[in-house]
C-alpha cells in the first residue's frame, strides 16, 4: 500500500476570472469612463470562467440551459429598474435644489450598508455624491439579480464546491458585472463548458478531505465505505461539506450516464428531510448515510463499479501515490 495522499501536493487550479463575451478591439481603454466595459465606474466583467474556457458550444441558445427563467425578461426588467433609479435621483435632486431656494428643510438620505452600499453612500444633503450612490443601488440590484439566477436556473448543478464558495465570495463582495443578456449567456456558457474539469475536481477535494484517523478509509483509494466528519453542524447538515457530497453524487450521475442531479435536492435537502421525520438515516440511489451525534456521517456506496471508476479519477491525477489496484 502506497503512502496516503498528502494534502500539500498540489491539485488542478481553474481561477476564477470574468471574461467578456467577446473580446474587445485593442485600442479600447477599459479603464476610460467612455469604454463600453465599464459599468458605473467599475468593470464590467461578463463571464464567470476558468482557467480552462469551452472548447466549443454547449447549447443553441442560453435558454437550453437556463430553462426555468427568461433570460431576456430578466434583463429587460433590469433596464427598467435601474432607468426608474435614475429617474428618481434626478427628483430628488431636483426636490432638494428647490427647498434649498426656498430656504426649506430637506432630509439627508443615506443608503443602508447593505451588498453593494458599504461606505454609507449619501443620496441627498450636503456632501451628497450622486454618482456614488447610483452605482451602489446598480450594484445591488446586479447582485441579486446574479443570486437569483445561480438560485433558481438549475445552473449551481455544475458547479463543484470550490466554484460555488467562490460565486457566493464574489456575491458577497459585491464583485460581479453589469445584469445583461449577452453576459449571462457569456457566464453560463463557461460554466457549463467547465463542468467536466470540475466534477473531477469535486472528486479530489472529497477525497483530499477524509479524515485518515479511521480505518474505514483507504488511503489510496475510496472503499466501500467513508467516513465523513463534521456532516452536522449543530445539529443541522453542514452546508461546506454537503457541498463536497453533492460532488460526488453529481459524478455518479455522469458516470452512471445519468442527467446531472439538481443542487436544489441535494445532500443538505435529503437530511433535512429525514430530520423532520426524526430519522438519522437517508437513502439516495447511489448510497446510505447515517449520521450520529457527534456529527460525523458514515456513507456506504451501493454501486461498486462507480466507485471503481471513480477511483480511475483519482489515479489520474496521482499515478504516484495511488496503489496500483485503484487503477
Amino acid at each position: 500500500m502506497s503512502k496516503p495522499v498528502s494534502s500539500d501536493q498540489p491539485s488542478p487550479t481553474y481561477d476564477v476570472t470574468w471574461a467578456a463575451p467577446n473580446p474587445a478591439p485593442p485600442a479600447c481603454d477599459a479603464n476610460s469612463p467612455n469604454s463600453p466595459q465599464r459599468h458605473n465606474g467599475r468593470a464590467s466583467r461578463p463571464a464567470f470562467s476558468f482557467r480552462h474556457p469551452p472548447q466549443g458550444r454547449f447549447m443553441d441558445t442560453v435558454t437550453d440551459l437556463v430553462k426555468s427563467i427568461s433570460i431576456t425578461n430578466l434583463a429587460n426588467q433590469r433596464v427598467a429598474v435601474v432607468e426608474r433609479v435614475r429617474a428618481a435621483l434626478d427628483l430628488l435632486g431636483e426636490a432638494q435644489a428647490l427647498a434649498k431656494a426656498a430656504h426649506l428643510g430637506f432630509p439627508r438620505l443615506v443608503l443602508d450598508e447593505s451588498y453593494g452600499c458599504r461606505g454609507r453612500p449619501t443620496v441627498t444633503g450636503e456632501y451628497a455624491k450622486r454618482d456614488e450612490a447610483e452605482a451602489a443601488i446598480v450594484r445591488l440590484i446586479d447582485i441579486r439579480g446574479w443570486d437569483y439566477l445561480l438560485s433558481e436556473s438549475g445552473l449551481r448543478t455544475f458547479m463543484d464546491a470550490k466554484a460555488r464558495e467562490e460565486w457566493s465570495n464574489q456575491i458577497a463582495e459585491g464583485d460581479v458585472p453589469e445584469l445583461t443578456a449577452a453576459n449571462i449567456e457569456a457566464t453560463f456558457a463557461q460554466l457549463y463548458g467547465a463542468r467536466g474539469d470540475m466534477f473531477e475536481r469535486g472528486v479530489l477535494q472529497c477525497f483530499k478531505r477524509l479524515s485518515w484517523d479511521y480505518k474505514t478509509n483507504q488511503p489510496f483509494k475510496f472503499g466501500k465505505r467513508i467516513i465523513v466528519r463534521y456532516l452536522l453542524s449543530q445539529g443541522s447538515s453542514n452546508y461546506h461539506v454537503t457541498n463536497e457530497l453533492d460532488d460526488l453524487t453529481r459524478v455518479f450521475s455522469v458516470l452512471d450516464g445519468k442527467p446531472e442531479p439538481d443542487h436544489r435536492h441535494g445532500m443538505s435537502s435529503l437530511i433535512s428531510d429525514a430530520q423532520s421525520q426524526r430519522k438519522t438515516e437517508a437513502e439516495h440511489g447511489y448510497f446510505h448515510l447515517r449520521w450520529f451525534k457527534n456529527g460525523n456521517g458514515h456513507l456506504t456506496f451501493k454501486r461498486a463499479d462507480l466507485v471503481d471508476r471513480m477511483n480511475l479519477i483519482l489515479a489520474k491525477h496521482y499515478p504516484h501515490d495511488l496503489a496500483s489496484e485503484a487503477r
